[in-house]
């Protein structure tokens, strides 16, 4: 294999996979994709379909391999600048709406449906009526592919990639060669090293953490957003089937009044199935997630509520205490606890008598019934529950005591390197894109992300060729 390249692009999700799109039309632009994972074909869980505890599997199959996380996801198109990202922080809303499109219309190319929810007076009425019940609704245009076909979509697009770039498999950066303040490769876990001129991190969410050290070890500025802590809702499928109709996924935002945490839902599967990730590479912890498909329904809709919480100085290690609470959960079940809503309000332990004799079961059947109260913050547990009171208000039934809670859930794109408008960090020619380097949080913004540094890096190499 060669072992000098134009451009090298480290992460094969949808960050990675758009960004070697755009650079593919480049003639003769040597490209090499690294990715710690395996191709779509070759992912399998072992525990998906066995309901086993997780294996934890080095690395985990639904969050690495070509696709990355969004591969095994729910599959949700979310076509707004307001919600999944902070593009609109470096592009301005206006260019950022326009690259959305864009991206949208290459999924639409590659087999995503054509339906769109979230848009017309039913989602403005639901908007007013959440408004009533103390919560911030934002419709927004959403397509749902569905895991199934997720795979597929973005199958097509490794296999429309497959002779045009280079791409090396169950290979991670271990490290960054940097010169003079411009990059100058990367080393593999195996110590291969290869030379670029240009160098595109998309490490996704499983890799937050590597890139927040790897940053570090480079001197560059980091900052922090929220953490982002809580538990998969899962529900009777009937309960939301009104609002999931119409929205499909209702981004909902309710501040609570005891102590002001942002609180928000987070990827609803209507008819999805609760499942189990694990990340964090060599020393990893077990979060549950959720995936709903396109031709088949559980009786059982899941979503996440998520508590998002800013610290202050010194500290300075989000993802670090992310992990630290979802393992507090691992240690406490195997695995992911799984809670009666009625029981925690009572400050009881779950059984599994009390989960079999509920209304709602669960879809993950090796959670383990017990009590999040031992590792959940109480503030975060006192504003779940405020918002619930919220949510019983707009879609009544959703509080109900048998509706099942799973713990932990937890987002890690909490660091941030500092970057340019075009996503460049403060060593030259060195970019960081998607939710592993904090820019996004879903496909679309991930998607948009890695176009917006392979434009750029297009454009120099159009500079080079005239110089």
């Amino acid at each position: 294999m060669n072992r000098d390249y134009d451009v090298i692009i480290g992460g094969g999700g949808p960050a990675g996979i758009f960004a070697a799109m755009e650079l593919v039309k480049e003639p003769n632009c040597n490209i090499l994709l690294v990715e710690k994972g395996l191709n779509i074909e070759g992912r399998r869980c072992p525990a998906l379909k066995s309901q086993q505890a997780c294996y934890a599997c080095t690395p985990c199959h639904l969050v690495c391999g070509m696709g990355g996380a969004g591969a095994y996801s729910d599959g949700k198109l979310t076509l707004s600048g307001e919600v999944g990202g902070r593009l609109p922080d470096y592009l301005g809303m206006k260019d950022a709406l326009s690259l959305i499109g864009e991206v949208d219309r290459t999924y639409l190319s590659f087999g995503a449906p054509a339906r769109l929810f979230g848009t017309g007076p039913r989602a403005a009425a639901w908007q007013a009526k959440a408004g009533r019940a103390g919560l911030k609704l934002t419709p927004v245009p959403i397509r749902h592919m569905g895991t199934e076909r997720s795979r597929e979509v973005l199958g097509a697009m490794q296999s429309h990639l497959a002779k045009r770039l280079e791409l090396k498999l169950a290979t991670s950066v271990s490290t960054v060669n940097a010169e003079n303040g411009a990059v100058k490769g990367i080393v593999t876990d195996a110590g291969e090293e290869y030379n670029c001129r240009y160098l595109i991190l998309a490490p996704g969410r499983e890799g937050a953490d590597w890139l927040a050290r790897e940053t570090a070890r480079l001197g560059l500025t980091m900052h922090q957003n929220p953490v982002d802590v809580g538990v998969r809702v899962e529900v009777a499928s009937g309960v939301m089937a009104e609002m999931t109709g119409d929205l499909y996924e209702a981004k909902l935002e309710f501040l609570p009044g005891k102590f002001h945490d942002h609180i928000r839902t987070f990827c609803m599967c209507p008819g999805g199935e609760v499942i189990m990730e694990s990340t964090g590479g060599t020393d990893p912890v077990v979060t549950v997630n959720g995936q709903s498909y396109s031709n088949q329904q559980t009786p059982n809709t899941n979503f996440a509520l998520l508590v998002s919480t800013t610290f202050t100085k010194p500290f300075h290690e989000p993802i670090a205490y992310g992990k630290y609470l979802a393992r507090l959960a691992n240690l406490l079940s195997g695995g992911v606890l799984l809670q009666r809503l009625g029981d925690l309000r009572l400050g009881h332990r779950s059984t599994p008598e009390r989960i079999a004799r509920g209304k709602v079961q669960p879809t993950l059947k090796c959670a383990t019934p017990g009590d999040l109260s031992f590792a959940l913050p109480y503030r975060h547990l006192s504003g779940l529950l405020e918002m619930f009171g919220a949510m019983e208000k707009l879609v009544p039934g959703v509080a109900a005591d048998d509706t099942l809670l799973y713990g932990l859930e937890v987002k890690f794109y909490s660091s941030r390197p500092e970057l340019s408008q075009n996503l460049e960090t403060e060593i030259k020619n060195l970019f960081a894109v998607g939710d592993g380097a904090g820019v996004s949080r879903g496909l679309v913004q991930a998607s948009a992300s890695g176009v917006v540094a392979a434009r750029e890096i297009s454009r120099r190499l159009k500079n080079l060729q005239v110089g």
